[in-house]
């Protein structure tokens, strides 16, 4: 892959410029979305647009080499959850986190569901995480915790339904996934649990 993705053999100074352009494109990303201006990465790590391209000639690059902690942390996220005892708890601490991250990382939400073209080799890793999603819905059916009628596509709606709240301040748009995905997920079970967690202080009222 071009560019110096990869950070052996650098001088101490290219480095450092390497280091704060991977951060400030972690930061950007996560506020604005992973289509926000490469100058706006450049600016927030006090570098010229030059020195970003000449570390990271394409955005695809940039996102790969922003996200691979995220994406490492997210395949963990799937092994744990697999590895969960209680299937049904399993799937909703996965999907509790696979929301969360929606809402408070536009960017890497984008690169990872989104297909963003090639980065973090995605379609392997996307692969990789329908299958883990496939096993864990299963095992949850298995064991009587999900309805009989519960489709997979169920889930795919759950976060189109999430991905609107991204644009919210970052506590109500927790606060509010949260909720959300505890409506939805009593309505995935046989069994209803509870009591939801409390509304989020949202926007201007419709009320």
């Amino acid at each position: 892959m071009p560019g110096d993705a990869d950070p052996v053999g650098l001088r101490a100074d290219a480095r450092r410029n390497r280091e704060r352009i991977v951060e400030a494109a972690r930061e950007v990303f996560a506020a604005q979305g992973v289509d926000a201006p490469m100058s706006a990465v450049a600016r927030r790590a006090g570098v010229g647009v030059a020195t970003l391209y000449r570390h990271f000639p394409t955005r695809t690059v940039l996102a790969t080499a922003a996200f691979a902690e995220q994406l490492a942390l997210c395949v963990a996220a799937f092994d744990e959850a697999l590895a969960d005892p209680d299937p049904g708890h399993g799937l909703y601490t996965l999907l509790e986190e696979v929301c969360t991250t929606q809402v408070t990382d536009r960017g890497f939400a984008s690169v990872f569901w989104d297909q963003f073209p090639d980065a973090l080799d995605h379609d392997r890793e996307r692969d990789c995480a329908q299958e883990a999603l496939a096993r864990l819905v299963q095992r949850a059916r298995e064991s009587g915790q999900l309805r009989d009628d519960f489709d997979l596509a169920d889930i795919t709606l759950l976060f189109l339904a999430n991905s609107g709240l991204a644009g919210q301040p970052r506590e109500a748009a927790v606060a509010a996934s949260r909720r959300l995905l505890a409506y939805l997920f009593q309505a995935f079970q046989v069994q209803r649990p509870g009591s939801l967690p409390p509304p989020a202080v949202m926007g201007p009222s419709l009320a």
